[in-house]
This record gives C-alpha cells, sequence and structure tokens, in this order.
C-alpha cells in the first residue's frame, strides 16, 4: 500500500532536535517520525484510530503518544521552539489576526467520562457544547500576517468569541534569544465586530497594542444618541483592516484535515493536541529565502508530500 507523508526531510530536520529523548528505562521508543506520520495521517484522513497503514506502526502506540505529550505539555514545547525559530529569522508577522470557527462533532467524540485522570488538563465539559447546530466545539485561534497559527484554544461551540478573546491572547508566547522573557505582545490586533467591546479594546490600549476592529452599527448609535457624553468613535484603519483575511486563510489549512474539520475525539486534550501538531507542521514547512534542503530541491515544482 502507498500512503501519502507530510514530513519532509527537511521539515523532520527541524523537528527532530525539538522531540522526547527516549526513556532511560523499559525498551527503545519507536521512531518519532513515524509515529507523528501516524498521528498526522489520522487527521488528515479523519479515520478511526485502528484503521492506519501497516507502514505506520500500531495505533496505540501513536495514540498513547499523542494523549502522553498534550499531558506533560510536549505539544506546546515544540511548538514554542518552532516559533521561536522562526522569530529569529525575522519570519513573524506581528500584525495579527483572531477569529475562530466552529467544528461539528461526530457521534464518537461523544460519551468521555466526566471524572477522568488527566485532572486540570482536561475541561470537565470536554469542550463539548450543544446548540441548533448539534454537538460541536469552537476554536479559537490567533494567526500572523502569513496566515500561520500562533495561538490556539478551544471551547465549547456555542460559546461566544468575545469572552474567549483574552484567553486566546494569553497564549501568545514566542521565546526569545538568551534569557529574556517570552515575546506576548503584537503590534496590532486585528478583528471583525464581535470583538469590539470596550473591555476588549481597553484590555489592548493597556497592553500598548493597537486595535483594528470595526464598530457595529448599533454601537455608532448608541455613541450617537448619547451626544457628548457617547464620547469619540473608536480609532478604524480600514487599510489595514484588509490583512483580516489572514486568519481565514489560517482556518482553511487547519480544515484540510478533515479531523479538525469534524472533531471525532471524546477529549479536548487530544484535539487540541491534532491542532498543535498541525500549526507545528505549518511553521516547519517554511524556510527562510535561500535555505532550501536537499529533498527541497530535488523536488522543485512538486507536491512536498513523500510516498513510502
Amino acid at each position: 500500500m502507498c500512503v501519502r507523508l507530510v514530513i519532509t526531510d527537511a521539515m523532520w530536520d527541524r523537528i527532530e532536535p525539538l522531540m522526547p529523548a527516549d526513556p532511560v528505562r523499559g525498551r527503545r521508543w519507536a521512531g518519532h517520525r513515524r509515529t507523528l506520520e501516524a498521528i498526522a495521517w489520522k487527521y488528515r484522513t479523519c479515520s478511526p484510530w485502528r484503521d492506519p497503514p501497516a507502514e505506520l506502526g500500531s495505533f496505540t502506540t501513536s495514540h498513547k503518544r499523542l494523549i502522553r505529550w498534550a499531558v506533560d505539555g510536549t505539544w506546546e514545547r515544540i511548538l514554542a521552539a518552532v516559533l521561536a525559530a522562526a522569530d529569529a529569522g525575522d519570519d513573524i508577522g506581528w500584525t495579527v489576526s483572531v477569529d475562530s470557527t466552529v467544528c461539528r462533532a461526530h457521534q464518537h467524540a461523544t460519551g468521555a467520562s466526566k471524572r477522568g485522570r488527566l485532572g486540570r488538563s482536561e475541561p470537565g465539559d470536554h469542550a463539548l457544547g450543544r446548540s441548533r447546530g448539534g454537538l460541536s466545539t469552537k476554536v479559537h485561534l490567533v494567526s500572523d500576517s502569513h496566515a500561520r497559527p500562533l495561538a490556539l484554544y478551544v471551547t465549547t461551540g456555542q460559546a461566544g468569541d468575545a469572552p474567549a478573546f483574552e484567553a486566546v491572547m494569553a497564549r501568545i508566547r514566542v521565546p526569545q534569544g538568551g534569557l529574556g522573557r517570552p515575546r506576548t505582545r503584537p503590534e496590532a490586533v486585528l478583528a471583525d465586530r464581535a470583538y469590539s467591546s470596550r473591555a476588549i479594546r481597553g484590555h489592548l490600549r493597556r497592553r500598548g497594542i493597537r486595535a483594528v476592529i470595526p464598530e457595529p452599527a448599533d454601537q455608532a448609535g448608541h455613541r450617537l444618541r448619547g451626544g457628548r457624553a457617547g464620547g469619540r468613535p473608536p480609532a478604524f484603519n480600514a487599510e489595514a483592516y484588509k490583512q483580516r483575511n489572514s486568519v481565514e486563510r489560517c482556518i482553511s489549512r487547519l480544515k484540510q484535515w478533515r479531523g479538525l474539520a469534524m472533531r471525532t475525539d471524546k477529549l479536548a486534550l487530544a484535539y487540541q493536541a491534532a491542532l498543535q501538531l498541525a500549526a507545528i507542521l505549518i511553521w516547519a514547512r517554511r524556510y527562510p529565502p535561500g535555505q532550501r534542503s536537499d529533498t527541497q530541491r530535488a523536488s522543485a515544482g512538486q507536491d512536498p508530500s513523500l510516498t513510502m
């Protein structure tokens, strides 16, 4: 059977040094690269965990490792390291965009125990909510100006966008070289009318971040009816707002993986780990101009995926 893979040699060169070391005791772990390919295959195809091709190894290995590394923060550390490398190469666009997308939940995503062994790592509602459309999960994300995810946060599908704004913004943490603090403050935040509130604008103002958020018609009407007490209209740069499509393109990239467009995971922890893996591969795929690996030179003009 021919399996289409997504991790090129050049991408693996970036990811391999960030992977956890083999345990000191016990048998040697299965190859990390094959395990990542197995996890990516499962979420790209939205197939059951038990159905991977034989070339990708045992499904129990990939599933256990997905959960283990989500609990101990390995996925977050790898994503942070990839972001740090991109920032060191001045490859992050710090005019960021914020938005959310609703992902329908498959019936297999239900039934998880309300009291699991994961403790605080797993929310009690498993980020599953019920609305008119049925069970769903909402993914809140921040993308840079090149349509790549900087931060991800999952909630129930019926949750509002504005209440989750500060939570998703707090997840922007890009380590800097040396002993400095991680960078957490972008230059500007672009968002649609759902994020237009005094609380959000005040939060950005206190942090010294420029807000590019249009004012809804009802808020403008309330302000005008208040006369002088209504205050001035919030500053808005219509030209800069045109770049907000970067977050829509970022969502489209993530949803190319069918297992992310439709959630089948019982645990929010596993679903968010898969989102982080997709983000890691998106960032690892990019290279500074003029720095292309031998594999990329040989396959110039072809699909970056490999076959075996």
